[in-house]
């Protein structure tokens, strides 16, 4: 519970001892008196604290009780403070009439009724606590209403973020079923043949040619849906705080040769070409299966968007930081989407063009933050895209696997 302020008293009075014995009668608890000797001194202290009751002697040299009486009306920040007026005049000279005209709630004459001036102060005290109060009450709602107002746009925002994810969960599920349909499609249409010739009993006639080939084409759609549990797996463990790096001396060079060799096949299907920059041998601290699996994200990325363009990967090394430049020459990406495409199952397939669970580019800027490096794309429509891996050598890439 917080403690009441006091309210604060103001007596003017040029007599001295007329100011100790009003102080002594009006003293009392939540209340604080302020003592003034003149109209000057007075206005001083007004600009310094806010009065709840003025008690001002009318007869005063240099400035009297009315005349300060007036210069507190025409000023906005005293313009408020009740006035009582304490004469020792008779009341012949109508000063109490003056003093309402100047604005006074009231007027005492003395010798003073101690009875009556305690009973008058105690109204305007607590006439001025309960204004604090309404003040503090007033105060509480608004701050109350604002704290509804901002509770109620995270509420909003998070029935909007539940609304996309539910969104996103129902196309991801989507996309899910239809990869792993077509793989599974294939091989069920494989299995169908092979039990019909078994069947007629003409299995014997297929070559060895062709047994090689079913082979190899169980093993792609084998692999892709491997390839998809295994995304689906990484982003989960992402989240979970339980990728598991393995940092360990890689030659980089000879890791690009291989990938590219493995994906020419899949390049010339698509169309394009992909080639690897020559450089000189390049050494790291690395998990060599996860930056294989970013490379082979990004050059995947760069075949499937590039429009059958040429795909070049090339590689700068300065002294303890490696950089993997990955560039096709396809239709670019729009400034709007250079950050949207590194969220999960976030896709930049538009009008009919390939499209993908919109898993590779998020896992292979995760995999590239553990390594204690970074991901990031360069782009303009029309001019074709560079995604750009930028690993630590050494250091670095253990301290941030100790993280993950």
């Amino acid at each position: 519970m917080s403690v009441q302020e006091p309210s604060k008293l103001l007596i003017v009075d040029d007599l001295p001892q007329n100011l100790r014995a009003l102080d002594a009668l009006i003293r009392g608890e939540e209340r604080q008196v302020f003592q003034a000797s003149s109209g000057e001194a007075a206005l001083a202290l007004m600009l310094e604290h806010e009065f709840a009751l003025a008690i001002l002697d009318v007869q005063m040299p240099d400035m009297d009780g009315f005349e300060l009486a007036e210069l507190m009306r025409s000023t906005t920040r005293t313009r408020n403070i009740p006035i009582v007026f304490v004469s020792a005049a008779g009341r012949e000279l109508n000063y109490a009439f003056k003093g309402y005209e100047s604005g006074a709630v009231d007027f005492l004459y003395k010798p003073l009724d101690p009875e009556a001036v305690r009973s008058k102060v105690n109204v305007f005290v607590t006439v001025d606590q309960q204004r604090r109060q309404m003040q503090r009450q007033m105060a509480a709602l608004e701050r109350s209403r604002q704290e509804q107002e901002t509770l109620l746009r995270e509420l909003n925002q998070t029935q909007d973020e539940l609304q996309r994810s539910l969104r996103m969960r129902d196309e991801f599920m989507s996309l899910v079923a239809h990869e792993l349909r077509t793989p599974l499609n294939t091989l069920f249409l494989e299995a169908q043949m092979r039990s019909l010739q078994l069947k007629r009993g003409t299995l014997a006639s297929i070559e060895p040619k062709q047994f090689d080939a079913m082979i190899k084409r169980d093993e792609r759609q084998i692999k892709a849906m491997i390839r998809l549990i295994d995304d689906m797996l990484d982003v989960s463990r992402m989240r979970s705080g339980q990728l598991s790096i393995r940092p360990g001396q890689v030659e980089l060079m000879h890791l690009l040769e291989r990938v590219v060799s493995d994906l020419s096949l899949q390049a010339a299907a698509t169309g394009c070409s992909l080639s690897l920059r020559e450089h000189h041998r390049v050494v790291g601290c690395w998990d060599e299966f996860r930056i294989e699996q970013v490379v082979v994200n990004l050059l995947t990325n760069a075949m499937r968007y590039g429009g059958g363009q040429p795909v070049e990967v090339s590689v700068r090394y300065t002294g303890d930081v490696v950089r993997i430049d990955v560039r096709d020459e396809g239709k670019g990406i729009s400034p709007d989407d250079l950050d949207r495409i590194f969220e999960p199952y976030e896709r930049g397939a538009r009008n009919g063009e390939p499209k993908g669970l919109g898993l590779g580019l998020y896992i292979s800027r995760q995999l590239a933050m553990s390594h204690g490096g970074e991901l990031r794309v360069s782009s303009k429509p029309g001019e074709g895209s560079t995604f750009t891996l930028v690993l630590p050598c050494c250091e670095q890439t253990v301290d941030a696997a100790a993280r993950v």
